[in-house]
């Protein structure tokens, strides 16, 4: 009975763990570009990636996350690198993975990527920023004089407002 059953179930877990009808290992795509949310033909990519880079700046490697971030928030596509340049000169002065000096640098994120996503959401669904426009967003996040002004002048240098 003991060796009926332990076959019943080696034959149970052969039949879960098969694919599904249709679908087979050899089918599934290779990791592209697109697939890692590197869409191949997102010019803002190249843009985002060439600031960052001419400023030597951490987050440069960052960028299809920053997109992604945006994209799932409906957020302008440049807001997020634009802060963290602001805020941390794009990385370089980042401690605990916090890009964009969150709750006055205290904030610590588990990865950068984790802090582009959080930040994001915070800046989507939180009831401070809620449904503000970027001028909003900005006087909400930091309210100091030509804090606003600083932040649309590196969104303007990462690229004009072009989807």
């Amino acid at each position: 009975m003991r060796k009926l059953l332990s076959n019943g179930l080696a034959v149970f877990a052969g039949v879960v763990s098969m694919p599904a009808p249709g679908t087979h290992a050899s089918s599934e795509k290779p990791a592209t570009a697109e697939h890692r949310n590197e869409p191949a033909k997102d010019s803002r990519l190249a843009f985002l990636r060439a600031f960052f880079e001419r400023g030597n700046c951490p987050a440069a490697k960052l960028a299809p996350i920053f997109l992604e971030a945006a994209d799932m928030y409906a957020l302008d596509w440049r807001l997020l690198p634009s802060l963290s340049f602001v805020e941390t000169s794009g990385g370089k002065a980042a401690r605990n993975n916090n890009l964009f000096g969150w709750d006055s640098g205290r904030a610590a994120f588990s990865s950068a990527a984790a802090g582009i996503r959080a930040v994001a959401s915070s800046l989507a669904h939180s009831a401070l920023y809620r449904n503000k426009d970027v001028d909003g967003v900005l006087k909400t996040y930091n309210g100091s004089a030509g804090y606003a002004r600083r932040v649309k002048d590196v969104m303007r240098r990462i690229a004009p407002a072009v989807d």
